[in-house]
């Protein structure tokens, strides 16, 4: 996701210098022309565009019931969330040295609380995400994980960075409510409409456009801060506004200074798993594919955001590799089997990582400042949890603008071999909601389209195996295997 160099986000960039005391050196922040400032107005912006994961994850899972009817506390559930998000995401800012907060997915919480769960008991259901991390960890040490990563051709990876780029804008305009799903009643084919009802009504969409004009305006004046300064300007705009207009619903999270701003973390659910106890529940072969869909979902879901953060982070090098991907990858199935060990379901890189790279992290010390406002959260949470998505979402606008400015330009669209995978993948991710289903609709394009062309041998091994792999997942419901 490199950007131009007459783009805002790089107008603030800064020669490499060198290491100035320990801290400088430990994360080469001067090394990647970055500075401590810098780096911690990144993990601000990635904390508060992320933060509504701690309320938005226990929904999902406590609102299901698994086979004997239970469902899962709602307070142990948020004091999961933030603790493996603290956790993976301080690990891979002190080991992995990158700007890539960690916490549960979404999507993948939906398949554990509606796929798995209704067939087993919860700590069966988690044990599931703890093998699929297992495997994840396991297929990095043999360097298989990174085999793939490395087969991607370059045009194909600026596919992948800018269909994340249009994926994170699409998330941004629905999480503000500036766009919204048409309900199905409506009997239209047309799948969104703007607003809530076809226009722009309410104070919560006004905070959205006028944050994303301040946002814009900020970069487009080349202030330093400018992500932070507008998502922390339009929450208090919002918590006003919402204090005398008595606004009826801001959606997930009320802008409101919360009574008692100190919660108690209730860590009754960590450690609470099975590992094989869902296979005398479903059978191995069922078992079996729903550790494949889960650990399916997390492969590739973390790959796509990686590559597209450490390229628009100017991680990679001439040939869109990062050095030292191998530690970011097992760190990630570490958090897989983490997330599943703390009931929290998979934790995976978040792409709203994006915000903090927008802000100028460059290193793992961003990770750091997020990682530790997590852990600060499982004791304030009520105060995490006041910045509405529509003052955090404008930063998502921004970042992916810059995303493909510098992006599109990268690609090879006189090779169509290659230009329409890169096309099919940028348009899937956003079209589908999903970052897994553009990659592999990519995947399987750019294999058939390069075979019919003549071109086998030019196809890696592991992007035969990988699309192999993809046309047998979604062949899966025609098969009678889900």
């Amino acid at each position: 996701m490199s950007t131009s160099t007459t783009a805002p986000v790089d107008v603030n960039e800064e020669p490499p210098q060198p290491p100035k005391n320990g801290l400088d050196r430990y994360f080469k922040i001067s090394e990647r022309g970055s500075t401590v400032p810098r780096e911690i107005r990144g993990g601000f912006a990635t904390f508060f565009a992320m933060a509504y994961i701690i309320v938005l994850n226990p929904i999902i899972l406590g609102s299901a019931k698994d086979m004997y009817g239970h469902q899962l506390d709602n307070g142990q559930l948020v004091t999961a969330t933030a603790l493996t998000a603290a956790f993976t995401t301080l690990l891979m800012g002190v080991i992995g040295n990158v700007p890539i907060a960690l916490a549960a997915g979404l999507g993948v919480n939906t398949v554990v609380a509606l796929q798995l769960a209704p067939r087993m008991s919860w700590p069966d259901a988690m044990g599931m995400v703890v093998l699929a991390g297992f495997v994840v960890m396991i297929l990095v040490a043999t360097g298989l994980r990174e085999r793939v990563m490395n087969a991607v051709p370059l045009s194909l990876r600026k596919g992948i960075a800018i269909g994340i780029g249009l994926f994170i804008m699409l998330i941004g305009l629905v999480d503000s409510g500036f766009v919204s799903r048409i309900p199905d009643a409506a009997h239209t084919t047309v799948p969104l409409q703007l607003g809530a009802d076809g226009h722009l009504n309410g104070w919560p969409v006004l905070i959205f456009v006028i944050g994303v004009l301040l946002t814009l305006a900020l970069l487009v004046r080349k202030v330093p801060g400018a992500i932070l300064i507008s998502i922390v300007v339009m929450t208090v705009a919002a918590v006003v506004i919402d204090a005398v207009a008595k606004v009826p619903s801001w959606g997930l999270t009320t802008p409101k200074w919360p009574g008692n701003p100190v919660s108690t973390p209730d860590f009754g659910l960590v450690g609470d798993v099975s590992l094989f106890g869902g296979f005398e529940k479903v059978g191995i072969l069922t078992g079996v594919l729903f550790v494949f869909t889960v650990l399916l979902s997390c492969f590739f879901d973390a790959m796509g955001t990686i590559m597209g953060i450490s390229d628009e982070a100017h991680l990679t090098d001439e040939n869109g590799q990062m050095p030292g991907m191998n530690k970011v990858l097992f760190i990630d199935g570490i958090a897989v089997a983490a997330g599943g060990a703390s009931s929290s379901s998979a934790t995976t890189c978040f792409v709203e990582s994006t915000a903090g790279v927008g802000e100028g992290a460059r290193t793992g010390l961003a990770n750091v400042v997020t990682g530790g406002l997590f852990a600060v959260a499982l004791f304030l949470t009520p105060i995490a949890t006041m910045v509405p998505s529509q003052a955090a979402t404008p930063a998502l606008l921004a970042v992916g603008f810059l995303i493909l400015s510098g992006g599109i330009r990268a690609i090879d669209w006189d090779d169509w071999t290659v230009a329409i995978p890169a096309f099919v993948t940028m348009l899937m991710m956003p079209f589908t909601y999903s970052i897994t289903n553009g990659i592999g609709m990519g995947f399987i394009t750019f294999t058939v389209l390069r075979v019919v062309a003549g071109r086998a041998k030019e196809v890696p091994a592991a992007m035969y195996a990988v699309s192999g792999v993809f046309a047998f997942y979604y062949l899966m419901p025609a098969l009678g295997l889900t």
